[in-house]
């Protein structure tokens, strides 16, 4: 089962959705400040990379494909966190 990297692959994205709502659920992104909130955005990044890369198969796709759509997973990502500060201050 683990010598496919896609196997590898979805059992990182698991984990890592169970620590994104372990972290959300806990409590810890009201008291700790912005720590636990960028954790839980950098883990949701590395989740859509994953499945950009790997599940739609982009590795290997022409660099405009891979810009676009990485493009857009920073820039959605970043208004979130964005929104999220403005709405802390």
């Amino acid at each position: 089962m683990f010598n496919n990297s896609i196997n590898r692959i979805w059992i990182a994205l698991l984990i890592a959705t169970g620590a994104t709502f372990w972290l959300g659920e806990s409590g810890l992104s009201g008291s700790a400040g912005m720590t636990p909130v960028l954790l839980m955005f950098t883990l949701a990044a590395a989740k859509g990379l994953w499945v950009i890369y790997d599940f739609m198969e982009l590795r290997h796709a022409p660099a405009l494909w891979k810009r676009l759509l990485v493009g857009w997973l920073g820039f959605v990502t970043g208004m979130i966190v964005l929104a999220y500060w403005i709405g802390q201050r």
